[in-house]
């Protein structure tokens, strides 16, 4: 192993220990963690708890406000909020996931790519990005998903595709700063190939902000599946999502109020928790940090 190898190690084994420390100090990013962990368990273990079925209809429990039979009521048809509620966990956190995975598996390679290479490539790659820059990120993510076709996989990618711009960017301008680093120059002056320049000593060392990126984007995405719910592109009926429920309370806010009241507090809650985890992560990530 050579020196500079022998130094990228050490530094990546002590990173994660010495971020990890400062996000336990952090109390807003723990608070942010630990409302994703509920939601998150929550949404996995919907098929183990003891709920009614979120389809199921009773009509003779229209409308119901909060009880002991069900705890935050039920909607126009009947069906219990509660578990209409757990049950969209998992379709919403799931869109806010894969929407931003999709979007960092696509654009940060472009960004790679553009940055490290720079000339007629970055030229092709930032002008594309700035054509889908120009255009406001949930008015395209509504165009494609209407393109695509109403349902929840259509308006995953959609979303992803509507954020794929602001990793390209990032990664672009990351990588601007990196390549210039001595130890870049040294990686090229021993003859090792772009490809093994580009994983081994640039990715690793832009890693951070698109983490940091991509919590923080979570958080957009998942209040873009509930745009998209609302507006009937995204989860379809009888199928249960925060959006979607919401689509269907809006009809009744003067009569049944709670119907709109909990799936709201829920987007809320977790647009808060990304943040404050995405706030705590670059804190805790920014090595101009003590």
């Amino acid at each position: 192993m050579s020196t500079l190898d022998q130094v990228v190690v050490i530094a990546e084994r002590r990173a994660p220990s010495r971020a990890w420390r400062k996000l336990k100090a952090n109390k807003g990013a723990l608070v942010g963690l630990g409302i994703i962990a509920f939601f998150a368990v929550l949404a996995m273990a919907a098929p183990l708890l003891p709920i009614p079925d979120p389809n199921a209809t009773n009509w003779s429990a229209i409308r119901k406000a909060p009880s002991a039979a069900h705890w935050l009521g039920t909607d126009d048809i009947g069906r219990d909020i509660l578990s209409r509620m757990i049950w969209g966990a998992q379709a919403s956190l799931m869109a806010g996931v894969f929407s931003v995975a999709i979007a960092v598996v696509i654009g940060v390679p472009f960004g790679l790519l553009s940055g490290y290479f720079g000339g007629w490539v970055d030229q092709i790659i930032s002008r594309i990005t700035e054509a889908f820059l120009a255009m406001p990120f949930l008015i395209t993510a509504i165009a494609l998903a209407a393109f695509l076709g109403p349902s929840l996989s259509n308006a995953m990618i959609a979303i992803g595709l509507s954020a794929m711009p602001i990793f390209i960017r990032l990664t672009r301008g990351q990588v601007l700063a990196v390549k210039t680093e001595e130890y870049i120059e040294g990686a090229r002056s021993i003859g090792l190939r772009h490809l093994s320049i580009i994983t081994r000593y640039i990715l690793p060392n832009v890693a951070a902000p698109i983490l940091v990126q991509a919590t923080l984007t979570i958080a957009t995405a998942i209040i873009a599946e509930a745009s998209l719910s609302f507006l009937g592109l995204g989860q379809q009926p009888p199928a249960a999502s925060w959006g979607s429920m919401l689509n269907v309370a809006k009809n009744f806010l003067s009569q049944a109020p709670w119907m709109a009241m909990w799936p709201g507090a829920a987007i809320f809650l977790v647009v808060i928790g990304f943040n404050l985890l995405g706030d705590g992560l670059r804190d805790a990530l920014d090595p101009r940090e003590a």
